[in-house]
């Protein structure tokens, strides 16, 4: 993003030389196919002393006309990239107007335009997250300048058009479009404004919230998708939650409606605009889903919800504390989807997926404290990460078993009555926790907000001969990057066999402080069978099992009583895989040997994926074909025995078709698709035929004939995506060159298309396929990342570098080009990230090979 950056420097000056009165923004969305007509007014008063180097953002390929309290400005010379100068502020009130064409988007960032291949209709919706409303209208885009915003919009009258604002009635214009005249907004910062228009399925309901008032509920999806939309569940969810977070924060919901809008080509899983939140489509479920997902969905609807209150009411001053938002919301969510949904499990989803993608993160050599250091924008975009999610919703966890939930909750509750409509930093919620808890959280916030990396917990145990403790104690240990060793509230859980089953037996909950934290309440008790650290996951770290715990681990993971104990041994032994203690045939073995009892299907859906990531990264090359091929084959019989229609069998069918290889197993998944294998109670449905169809590609046995034929069962948007990845997917030297050239030299695809093709380009069975590839992968990096936007740079700069190759070339490659660029520091860093995923790989095989 050069020439588009905003420095943290400058946000600041522009914060402390004025404030935003209103924004009125006019936009016409009938001038075509390729931009809009966007004229924005903006009243702002500035202080005593205006400065004369101040700036407006706007990022347009045509301004036509900046006004500047009634004075003319030479579009010529006050007009850059993103920037409009304004040299001629003047002391209190100012008012500018910027009359310019907008560009239509096909990135998923400023006002993006999808045309549907179903019925030609065309929809429109925005995402201005961090810094994109200014693709769409003149803005000061920072979050700490909130203001109101009044929006008028000119559309086709067969549109609804859907902003901020509560609705209003069109005014006709002629016979084809209409004017929507929207009320002023409450004050809120530019990135949580919102437009979506477009002949959208809509369906309404209404909710009376605990003040009195009735608040409109609107969930909306594209017509063609409408048959699909489970409305009646997103708004179950939705008043759950409403309920919810207003008696846990005591706090009113702070806006007059509220409209969830699943929208097609979405970058996120959702944005949390005010009162328009933008869904990704992908939870308009065409085909049926796995639980995992419908859990996912609920969670999501829930996280952007909390945002109503963390981040759209109460805003973080800079994107320092993005985590004031994000760890807020993703630990919100979580406990109201468990206390006030079906979904009483979900602290073992979280345990599962939300937690292992912290500790991954947190182990990469960009890792960075909670309240990270964000410098500029381009530091940002890139900062959307398990840090700022994951890592801080546990380590807020910790925090409420450290000061008790009542102290916590009364300590959001002044927060929000403080703040409310304002912008705030660490400081203020810690002060206000400190308040109502008597606690003083300096020490706490420093090491735990302030710094990074994850600490290892290992049981210390000395018996007798006849099995008595005689000494217990935890070890804490640190990296030497990051050797902060931090203080843990958490429990010990003794587990015994029971009647064949792991029940606990034994419960101790303690601080753990240092080096080595003695354990007496244990000594002079018999030895569990199973004894398990950190048990109801109240702490982040990463955890150990001593030998005996492990051995009994293995043979009996399919024997706990308790669903969460169970995830945290999963969680133990995955870490361990990738920490290169277990070996990765090991962890694949048990996987397979105990998928098929795993009742929770978020936690199965994670521990196939982690079995995918086991097979392609850390088994040593010398066995990997042998392993995988094995598994394909386990998988297979797995799904022939599964119970028909459950979940396991959806997610074991899927993860069979990822990693058939051999003439047999590609033969399976012909007769699948074809009919002639049938599986009780397996829907070979649209999407599961595309699955199917891209595995048989990938092997070889399918082309594009074929490819083809399903995309005209299936002419959609989906279908089309899907197809993308199937050609790509051929595993012919002139398909990798095809995708290459349309993703890395043509750079014309959206943004959804372009994903699937380099999902599609790297599926392979032979790496050599490609090995081409390394060199001009670092040769073309900083070009990319100088034309494309963030969002398209980063999907390339992750999505094809060369993970799949010899970790020695990789690195070596890696290492060349990161001595030899001077690139900017966020595209650094998403390379030094799979570099180190590569180091950790080659330490994964090297281990693996050992046995």
């Amino acid at each position: 993003m050069p020439g588009t950056n905003l420095t943290r420097d400058e946000a600041a000056a522009r914060a402390a030389a004025f404030t935003v009165q209103s924004y009125d923004i006019d936009l016409d969305l009938t001038t075509g196919p390729d931009t809009f007509r966007s004229v924005t007014t903006v009243k702002f008063t500035s202080g005593p002393t205006p400065s004369t180097d101040l700036f407006i953002d706007l990022i347009a390929p045509t301004v036509h006309e900046v006004v500047l309290n009634g004075t003319a400005l030479d579009v010529a010379e006050v007009v850059s990239t993103a920037r409009i100068a304004l040299p001629g502020i003047v002391e209190g009130a100012n008012e500018l107007r910027v009359v310019a064409d907008g560009e239509y988007m096909q990135t998923g960032e400023g006002l993006h335009r999808f045309v549907d291949p179903v019925d030609g209709e065309t929809y429109l919706y925005t995402q201005f997250e961090v810094a994109d409303a200014r693709r769409v209208f003149a803005c000061f885009d920072q979050p700490d300048l909130k203001s109101v915003y009044t929006w008028t919009v000119k559309a086709p009258s067969h549109w609804h058009v859907v902003t901020v604002a509560t609705a209003v009635e069109p005014e006709p214009v002629d016979g084809t479009t209409s004017v929507w005249r929207f009320a002023p907004t409450e004050l809120m910062s530019p990135y949580v404004t919102a437009l979506v228009a477009g002949p959208y399925h809509r369906v309404t309901d209404e909710l009376t919230v605990r003040d009195g008032r009735v608040i409109p509920l609107g969930v909306f999806a594209r017509k063609s998708l409408a048959e699909h939309l489970d409305a009646d569940n997103v708004i179950a969810i939705t008043k759950a939650g409403f309920t919810w977070f207003e008696e846990t924060f005591d706090c009113d919901y702070p806006f007059p409606k509220y409209d969830q809008l699943f929208v097609p080509e979405f970058n996120a899983g959702a944005m949390e605009n005010a009162g328009t939140v933008t869904i990704t489509e992908v939870y308009v479920f065409r085909s049926r889903v796995p639980k995992a997902l419908i859990e996912r969905r609920a969670l999501t609807i829930l996280h952007e919800l909390a945002h109503m209150w963390f981040g759209d009411l109460v805003t973080m001053r800079w994107w320092d504390d993005l985590w004031l938002n994000e760890s807020f919301a993703e630990y919100a969510s979580t406990r109201c989807q468990a206390e006030a949904t079906e979904w009483a499990t979900s602290w073992t989803t979280f345990s599962s997926a939300e937690k292992s993608w912290a500790y991954r993160q947190d182990q990469l050599s960009s890792t960075h404290p909670i309240v990270a250091d964000m410098r500029d924008l381009e530091d940002v975009e890139v900062n959307f990460d398990g840090i700022t999610y994951a890592k801080g919703a546990s380590v807020l966890k910790q925090l409420v078993h450290w000061v008790g939930q009542a102290d916590f909750d009364a300590g959001l509750r002044q927060y929000f009555k403080t703040h409310a409509w304002g912008n705030t930093t660490l400081k203020d919620l810690l002060g206000h926790l400190e308040q109502t808890s008597g606690r003083d959280l300096d020490s706490w916030s420093q090491a735990w907000l302030q710094t990074a990396g994850v600490n290892t917990l290992r049981p210390v145990i000395e018996t007798g001969e006849d099995r008595v403790i005689t000494r217990f104690a935890i070890a804490q240990e640190a990296t030497a990057e990051y050797p902060h060793l931090r203080p843990h509230r958490l429990v010990v859980g003794g587990y015994d066999l029971v009647e064949g089953r792991l029940r606990r037996t034994t419960r101790i909950e303690l601080d753990v402080t240092g080096e080595l934290t003695e354990v007496p309440q244990l000594t002079g008790s018999a030895r569990p069978d199973l004894i398990l650290i950190n048990d109801e996951d109240l702490a982040y770290t990463k955890i150990r099992l001593d030998a005996g715990s492990l051995d009994t681990a293995i043979g009996h993971l399919s024997d706990f009583e308790d669903s969460l104990a169970r995830t945290l041994i999963w969680g133990a032994a995955w870490d361990m895989t990738r920490d290169a203690e277990l070996p990765a045939r090991t962890f694949a073995d048990l996987v397979l040997s105990h998928i098929a009892s795993v009742d929770d299907p978020s936690v199965a859906q994670t521990l196939l994926r982690q079995l995918s990531a086991t097979l392609e990264s850390y088994v040593a090359p010398e066995f990997r074909e042998e392993t995988s091929v094995a598994a394909a084959d386990r998988l297979l019989a797995l799904l022939k025995t599964a119970e028909p229609g459950s979940d396991t069998q959806l997610l074991l069918a899927r993860s069979f078709a990822a990693h058939a290889s051999t003439k047999e197993q590609l033969g399976a998944i012909a007769a699948l698709l074809s009919g002639d294998l049938v599986v009780e109670g397996l829907a070979v449905d649209t999407e599961m035929r595309w699955g199917l169809l891209t595995a048989l590609v990938a092997g070889g046995l399918a082309g594009e004939p074929e490819i083809t034929a399903e995309l005209a069962r299936d002419d959609t948007a989906t279908g089309r995506v899907h197809a993308a990845a199937a050609r790509a997917a051929v595993p012919t030297a002139e398909a990798k060159a095809a995708a290459w050239k349309s993703v890395v030299e043509d750079g014309d695809l959206p943004n959804t298309v372009q994903q699937a093709v380099i999902g599609g380009f790297s599926r392979v069975h032979d790496r050599a396929l490609l090995a081409p590839y390394v060199a001009p992968y670092f040769a073309a990096l900083s070009g990319l990342y100088a034309e494309r936007t963030s969002e398209m740079a980063a999907q390339i700069a992750t999505g094809l570098y060369p993970s799949g190759q010899p970790v020695t070339e990789v690195l070596a490659a890696t290492q060349t080009w990161l001595d030899g660029t001077d690139a900017e520091p966020a595209l650094r860093r998403l390379v030094v990230e799979g570099r180190d995923a590569v180091e950790r790989a080659g330490r994964a095989q090297a281990r693996d090979l050992q046995g």
